[in-house]
């Protein structure tokens, strides 16, 4: 084994990176689902997941997020969120890029441990590097909680920019973990403080800031979502198809007495009943 994937790491963003869209929107509908959500909520952040798949995450988005699921937590029993997990996993286990998956034990078997480092609660993402059989996971925490009730109070670790970044190190320095020889993996502008922590970053799905960086300092890129191009190309479609519909129409009016006058007349049967005439097929 190479002294470098020894003691090298693998840190993966979720979000558009290991899946498609937005874990935030599968903890929504796992809660909508419970009674500890909205409707109304439900459908902003079905909204937020689709801006999100297109465009990537913002500042702005990502505060208002964490604000608004600390203060939602405030009188839950933290063992009803924990409850939640396989709800929420539902959701998300379709949702996961394979070939990532790959990337990520080809990693593990050169010998380099893997970690999920994303915004989400820190009880999902330990739940989901269980499941996948990942070393570890760093996500936020969202609320204080006091008994094993949550607070409402934002308390502890905010995995999002520069705090995604410090709780690497702060990894790195626990684990004896190189970071010169990690990688590091993600989608969005908001990860460089992460990306440029290790050795190796490589953007996924790069938004459009992401994707200048990552040219400019000659970083690989892997391209996996395809939401943006399939409303692109849904759109062009639909363009086509109307003009092509008035296009039929015009063409369908004019060969109507033409069709007439092909199409044989109606003939009785030896029963006297009228037998359908038959149509001309048009491919």
């Amino acid at each position: 084994m190479p002294a470098e994937a020894a003691t090298g790491a693998v840190f993966f963003d979720l979000d558009r990176t290991l899946m498609q869209g937005s874990s935030a929107f599968q903890f929504g509908r796992a809660s909508y689902r419970a009674g500890l959500l909205s409707r109304r909520q439900l459908a902003a952040d079905a909204w937020a997941n689709i801006r999100f798949r297109l465009h990537g995450s913002t500042d702005q988005d990502t505060a208002a997020l964490r604000d608004r699921v600390s203060a939602s937590l405030k009188g839950t029993r933290v063992r009803e969120l924990e409850r939640l997990g396989a709800d929420v996993l539902a959701g998300i286990l379709p949702r996961l890029y394979p070939k990532m998956l790959a990337v990520a034990y080809a990693h593990q078997d050169a010998g380099r441990r893997t970690y999920i480092v994303t915004a989400a609660p820190q009880e999902l993402a330990e739940v989901l590097a269980r499941v996948l059989a990942f070393d570890g996971a760093i996500g936020s925490r969202y609320s204080e909680s006091l008994d094993g009730v949550y607070t409402g109070r934002a308390g502890g670790v905010f995995a999002y920019r520069e705090g995604k970044a410090r709780a690497i190190r702060q990894l790195a320095v626990r684990e004896g973990i190189d970071l010169a020889a990690s990688y590091a993996y993600s989608d969005s502008e908001s990860d460089l403080p992460m990306l440029r922590a290790v050795g190796h970053p490589v953007a996924v799905n790069p938004d459009q800031e992401l994707a200048r960086v990552a040219r400019e300092e000659g970083w690989e890129v892997l391209r996996f979502e395809r939401l943006g191009r399939w409303l692109k190309a849904a759109t062009a479609l639909a363009v086509a198809t109307a003009a092509g519909g008035f296009g039929t129409a015009a063409v369908a009016a004019r060969a109507r007495p033409w069709s007439s006058r092909l199409a044989p007349a109606r003939s009785r049967s030896r029963r006297g009943r009228a037998t359908p005439r038959p149509t001309l097929r048009r491919g």
